[in-house]
């Protein structure tokens, strides 16, 4: 019996895909390559609203793009106006009608019994029918057939035409009229009484919900989207008869014409055409914003017939309408705008999975803390963001010291010694103490967690934590980025920015104790934060005023006269400019003896204060490479010449270099021991 009974629930239990909206299943959106894309756009100058919007539109390794489903879209546009024409129902009409006169030509020649002057009188009949298939449609309307199968196919012709015709304004009655009866045909013409009445009574205002209930319920059959409300009802008819019309509009005056002649034959009576005019003319007057005026180029190889032809136009302003929500160009444009049916429907249930991971995602970026409305409405980098995406680029830097993949998180917060606070989880290879509390603490949390109480607090490996520790010696660094023209022209502008996001992250997370101070200096000079740096726009006036952001680094380390001050320069060009007594900015180039005469002494002060100074040559110019060599030379500075995509190893490593004794790595951080110094 139970055995029966688990067959029974086994046989009844049906799985499918969930539809009662975002799978709860799925994964979070990932915002991690999201976010690098995003900064990498915003160091190049884009807004963050615009950055996420190109993130969007290119998509990620995994995952399409809105610009994917747009090229989709245009891509089945083009295949439906390129495939199809619009003779479809005029050759199925032409085909009926010769097939029916051909069989009454066999009829007449196999008829020994019919008068001479009869069969002669029917053939010239027959052989002297107009060209046009509406015209001789018209003109066999009154013919006496002889052959039965000829008699069959030219009624076909007239039940072809009011099936199309109906179709064009209500999908899917083409088939549910095939071999209709004449009472079937008589509840189409009661239908189309009641539903022209019905609209009537909307455009006076004095319908109601009891008059649509009672509509639907007498021929809701003819309305299988099942409209609630009279409304409803008129979005679908009207949506469907303006494609009806553009379909019509792009015919030949030719086409036009034969259609017209041939639908006053629909069902035999030219009471349905009646109808259908009035029909349309209620649907124009109560949905005037739909496209009643457009058209199309159809020249392909396969005829459509006016329903399938209407049905087509309905698809292509799907796809249109589908195109302008994938532009995502109109003032306020939004993600949720997008009509995931219409898309799954044009083009598959993938491209609807890929923009709901699109919306997602968009609103995962705007809600997660990454993103935030400033007091000017533009969205901002959150600090989070910045910590995240300066992560990110910390490990690059990593990886490229280390020259291969692996672990390549700068775990110590200093090279050894003295206990930071912090704790971390043990790792293979790591030298630190353990810290007992905390790894006690994790112990009993697991074991309370299991709830076996009675197995006593055992350890596990993943219990333990260990101290980190930082550098006996304070580090006070003065990064110095060139900010001229010539940066952003010679697009190391990112770069730049990407190495000054790296050093502060570095710095904040991992050296704590270390004063980290980031100067652009470009005509002029300025101490910003790294938001400030990250977002700036390129610079395009001319100037690289070392002697100012000099004297704003040497300010720097006054402020802090026991941590060992580190100087370092990213530049690519000399000075050309500098800070005149008054506070005004002297500019000249070729450089003025006067700038270089005040950018050394302020090299030398930083000298005195015991500055480690290394330059950061960018470009191939001799005469740079001479001016940079003099100057590290005077103070006892290095210089380092990187390509743009090196720079931010070169700027890490001699940071670390710089710190007392050097920075000692272990092989899991960098792929290798290293010592930099």
């Amino acid at each position: 019996m139970a055995s029966r009974q688990n067959r029974r629930l086994s046989r009844d239990t049906r799985y499918g895909r969930y539809e009662g909206g975002p799978d709860p299943l799925a994964p979070p959106a990932d915002l991690s390559e999201a976010l690098d894309a995003i900064g990498q756009d915003v160091m190049a100058g884009y807004s963050p609203e615009r950055a996420m919007r190109e993130f969007l539109r290119r998509g990620g390794r995994d995952q399409r793009g809105l610009d994917d489903l747009a090229r989709r879209v245009a891509e089945k546009r083009r295949e439906l106006t390129a495939k199809n024409n619009l003779d479809g129902t005029l050759q199925q009409i032409k085909q009926l009608l010769d097939e029916a006169v051909l069989a009454e030509r066999g009829q007449l020649a196999r008829d020994t019994e019919m008068d001479d002057g009869d069969r002669a009188l029917a053939e010239m009949q027959l052989d002297s029918l107009p060209p046009s298939p509406a015209a001789a449609v018209s003109e066999l309307g009154a013919y006496d057939w002889k052959s039965p199968e000829a008699r069959q196919k030219f009624e076909e012709i007239k039940d072809l035409l009011g099936r199309e015709m109906l179709d064009q304004r209500f999908t899917g009655m083409k088939q549910a009229l095939e071999n209709a009866s004449d009472a079937d045909r008589a509840d189409v013409q009661a239908m189309m009484q009641d539903l022209n009445q019905l609209l009537e009574d909307h455009r006076a205002g004095t319908d109601t919900q009891e008059q649509f209930d009672e509509f639907m319920a007498k021929h809701g059959e003819y309305f299988p989207s099942g409209p609630q409300n009279v409304d409803e009802l008129l979005d679908d008819l009207a949506a469907r008869s303006a494609a009806a019309q553009r379909m019509r509009n792009s015919m030949t005056q030719e086409q036009r014409d034969e259609l017209d002649a041939l639908a006053q034959q629909a069902f035999g009576s030219p009471d349905l055409m009646g109808a259908l005019s009035q029909l349309d003319g209620n649907l124009r007057a109560l949905r005037p914003g739909e496209d009643w005026g457009g058209s199309e180029r159809m020249e392909g190889d396969q005829g459509l017939g006016l329903g399938d032809g209407t049905g087509v136009f309905q698809d292509i302003a799907d796809l249109d309408a589908l195109a302008e929500q994938l532009a995502q160009s109109s003032p306020g444009s939004d993600l949720d705008d997008l009509d995931l049916e219409s898309l799954a429907r044009q083009l598959g249930n993938d491209a609807a999975v890929d923009a709901r991971t699109l919306q997602q995602l968009e609103k995962a970026l705007r809600n997660s803390g990454t993103m935030r409305r400033g007091a000017d409405g533009q969205y901002k980098l959150t600090p989070k963001a910045m910590r995240q995406l300066g992560k990110s680029l910390l490990k690059d830097v990593a990886q490229k010291m280390s020259g291969r993949q692996g672990a390549r998180d700068l775990r110590r917060s200093g090279a050894s010694g003295e206990p930071s606070g912090a704790t971390r989880q043990w790792a293979f290879g790591d030298t630190e103490p353990w810290d007992i509390p905390r790894t006690i603490t994790n112990a009993v949390t697991r074991t309370a967690a299991s709830g076996r109480d009675d197995a006593g607090v055992r350890l596990t490996i993943d219990d333990v934590e260990v101290q980190e520790t930082e550098a006996r010696t304070q580090a006070c660094v003065a990064l110095l980025v060139d900010t001229s023209f010539s940066m952003a022209m010679e697009d190391r502008w990112v770069p730049m920015k990407r190495t000054a996001l790296a050093l502060h992250t570095l710095i904040s997370t991992r050296f704590r104790g270390d004063e980290l101070q980031l100067i652009a200096f470009g005509r002029e000079a300025e101490v910003m934060d790294v938001e400030q740096l990250v977002g700036l726009d390129a610079m395009w006036d001319k100037g690289t005023n070392l002697h100012h952001a000099l004297l704003l680094a040497n300010r720097h380390f006054r402020k802090h006269p026991t941590a060992q001050p580190v100087l370092l320069i990213v530049t690519d060009g000399e000075p050309t400019s500098h800070l005149e007594p008054d506070g005004q900015v002297f500019f000249s180039y070729p450089p003025d003896p006067m700038t270089i005469a005040l950018s050394v002494r302020e090299l030398d002060n930083a000298r005195r204060l015991g500055a480690q100074t290394t330059f950061f040559r960018l470009g191939d110019d001799p005469g740079l490479a001479r001016f940079i060599d003099g100057m590290a030379r005077r103070v006892d500075g290095t210089v380092t010449a990187p390509e743009n995509d090196d720079l931010g190893v070169a700027v890490v490593g001699s940071y670390l270099g710089s710190r007392r004794g050097g920075a000692l790595f272990r092989d899991d951080d960098w792929g290798g021991f290293g010592r930099f110094g």
